[in-house]
């Protein structure tokens, strides 16, 4: 994952945590509440740009969504097109980011996400 990207993502994740969408009670619930409930991307041309902005090959994105889905489901579903495959990599890269970082509560949290 690019650090423009990791860096998106933290700012994500502390937004919500600043809104009060993710406190102490849900944290156990981080990926889903904040890459799963709603799409990250909304609009193919958001998508694209989003993908351009971040120097993301289209072909090494799609591969990397093929080989999560691969993997996990035993099957490719996602839709090619550029919001789909965007919103699957902030899906897969969320989860690799949350994973990596060592935090119980919504303090410890915060300072791992600032020290991106």
């Amino acid at each position: 994952m690019k650090l423009s990207v990791r860096k998106e993502l933290a700012s994500v994740i502390l937004d919500a945590i600043n809104d009060g969408f993710v406190h102490d009670n849900n944290i156990d619930e981080l990926h889903q509440l904040i890459f799963n409930e709603d799409c990250f991307i909304v609009g193919y041309y958001q998508a694209t740009q989003w993908l351009k902005n971040h120097d993301i090959c289209v072909f090494d994105a799609i591969d990397t969504v093929r080989e999560y889905e691969l993997d996990i489901f035993g099957k490719f579903t996602t839709k090619i097109n550029s919001e789909s495959i965007a919103n699957m990599l902030a899906y897969i890269w969320g989860e690799e980011l949350i994973s990596e970082l060592d935090f119980d509560t919504i303090e410890e949290l915060e300072n791992e996400l600032y020290n991106i």
